[in-house]
């Protein structure tokens, strides 16, 4: 059961669609992993649809209805399913993306025990992307250019602030210090980041990378 949770504010934005594409989507996947948030989101969705009947409908010019009747005919956006994935599966929302399992993805190979996946979801400012870490092995010592969600999918870590397995949501803000998530002995550990900033690396074994760290939209 996930004991870290998105807050209030990420969840309102979920619910009213107003979020970014792909920190949408990473809400979505732990709302697979998370009753008491997919329960609250369902209340807030009902307390805007309350809301949007008591409102005044405003007229639609014709260019406007002619623009929404075109993108009918465009590809389904993402549709964030929320249902439970069976043990060891990827969210509903990620299978989508992937078109496979974590084995079908071309990874990355950053260290000897990190690689990392890049998936696409049409979202231009942010990067989207799957973390394979070894167990036992760490993402080096880094720090946040701009904010990042990490949802874990498999396994688990732990760093300075406390551990974490599948399910758990966490944020990081822009200047925040650094940390090196380490991923449990017993296991490998699969995580999703979403970036709006690349990282920067804070350990001299590893600050030669930061220029080849560009952010990869999403």
């Amino acid at each position: 059961m996930a004991k870290h949770h998105p807050n209030l504010d990420f969840l309102t934005a979920h619910a009213a669609g107003s979020l970014p594409l792909a920190q949408a989507a990473c809400v979505a996947a732990h709302l697979n992993y998370c009753r008491d948030c997919q329960r609250l989101v369902d209340g807030l969705q009902e307390v805007g649809a309350a809301l949007f009947e008591q409102g005044v409908a405003e007229p639609v010019n014709e260019r406007l209805l002619d623009t929404v009747l075109a993108r009918l005919d465009e590809e389904p956006p993402l549709h964030f399913e929320n249902v439970r994935p069976a043990p060891k599966a990827p969210p509903p929302i990620l299978q989508r993306l992937m078109r496979g399992d974590f084995a079908d993805l071309v990874w990355k190979k950053v260290t000897r025990t990190l690689s990392i996946s890049y998936l696409r979801t049409g979202d231009p400012s942010h990067e989207f992307a799957l973390y394979h870490i070894r167990a036992g092995g760490r993402i080096p010592l880094h720090a946040h250019r701009g904010d990042e969600i990490t949802l874990v999918l498999q396994g688990g870590f732990s760093d300075a602030d406390g551990d974490y397995h599948a399910g758990d949501f966490l944020f990081r803000q822009a200047g925040e210090e650094s940390h090196a998530p380490t991923a449990l002995q017993s296991e490998d550990c699969i995580c999703l980041g979403v970036l709006d900033a690349p990282l920067r690396f804070t350990s001299w074994a590893h600050r030669w990378m930061n220029p080849f760290l560009h952010l990869r939209p999403g």
